[in-house]
């Protein structure tokens, strides 16, 4: 069974309800493709400041160009390997170099249905990448976000809904399928962005936590990860189903910097089983609002990270 999270009052967000974003600052990991580069061209045209977070610096520096031509605040980009806890930690460190505060943070970067592959750490990738780099980053740069009283934007997916956090062995080694292990990256995203949310309001934190999810968008998601038969049904299906990228970002900017957002939101589209359509409160599914099986995954996350949050 599913639930909506909130009831936030609307039907059909678009981003020409974006407030001015002048001299506030968003970081988006994966900011040079797809969703990321969409939304960052939403935030940057309402005034923002950029900052893209992505592999490769080619692929980066045209990114940046593409999104300065719709804005007028800084953009700029910075190297983050979500699947390796030292590129993490090098970008986290740039970024407490670079800036004061960050108004969002928004973990968008992902991969799916991969053939079975580990990080550079030992994770299984799409768990190691999906969840945990995020979770690393997020940690990391909390204490930019708390400063500007902002917000953690959490990019889940209608795939949580047939996900399952596999506890006693979360690394599918012996048993390892590819839509298994996104399913089950996509769904610890949502429990990580609920079991945050709960911990920042439990601590009277000033930072919000939003998730959201893109419906089925066409990207390079469904290219670049998917193998054999996989790539020709998702090849046939982008041409038929999908709707636009640009469409699939409405959410996250709404996530991000909509006034009408709130913390502890879910937000994401609403015709034909979510996969497009008007923008507002997405459903949840009852597993992913198990909050014992949250805290035992934030539990085991900061033990395989290396990292513990903490709140002020």
């Amino acid at each position: 069974m599913s639930a909506k999270s909130a009831s936030s009052g609307f039907r059909n967000w678009t981003p020409d309800r974006l407030p001015d974003l002048t001299d506030k600052i968003y970081l988006i990991t994966g900011g040079n493709s797809g969703i990321g580069i969409e939304a960052a061209k939403m935030l940057a045209g309402a005034g923002a400041d950029i900052a893209i977070a992505c592999r490769n610096p080619a692929k980066a520096e045209q990114a940046v160009a593409e999104i300065d031509a719709v804005g007028e605040g800084r953009v700029e980009s910075i190297t983050l390997d979500l699947s390796s806890m030292d590129s993490i930690r090098s970008a986290a460190a740039e970024c407490h170099q670079r800036y004061e505060k960050l108004d969002g943070l928004i973990n968008n970067a992902g991969i799916m249905q991969t053939p079975q592959s580990k990080t550079a750490d030992g994770f299984e990738l799409q768990l190691g990448t999906n969840h945990l780099g995020h979770f690393l980053l997020a940690g990391l740069l909390f204490d930019l976000v708390e400063k500007a009283a902002g917000r953690v934007v959490i990019v889940s997916s209608i795939a949580h809904k047939f996900g399952k956090i596999h506890l006693d062995k979360l690394m599918l080694e012996k048993s390892y399928n590819p839509t298994v292990a996104y399913g089950q990256s996509k769904l610890a995203n949502l429990m990580f962005a609920l079991e945050l949310d709960r911990r920042l309001k439990a601590a009277g934190s000033p930072v919000s936590c939003i998730a959201c999810h893109p419906g089925y968008s066409a990207t390079e998601l469904q290219s670049t990860g998917p193998e054999g038969l996989l790539t020709m049904i998702y090849k046939l299906t982008n041409s038929i189903m999908a709707q636009s990228a640009y469409k699939g970002a409405i959410p996250t900017v709404l996530a991000a910097a909509g006034e009408e957002a709130v913390a502890g939101g879910y937000y994401g589209p609403n015709a034909l089983g979510e996969t497009q359509g008007r923008v507002s409160d997405a459903s949840i599914a009852r597993k992913a609002r198990d909050e014992a099986v949250a805290a035992e995954l934030w539990r085991e996350s900061e033990k395989l990270v290396g990292y513990e949050w903490s709140f002020s």
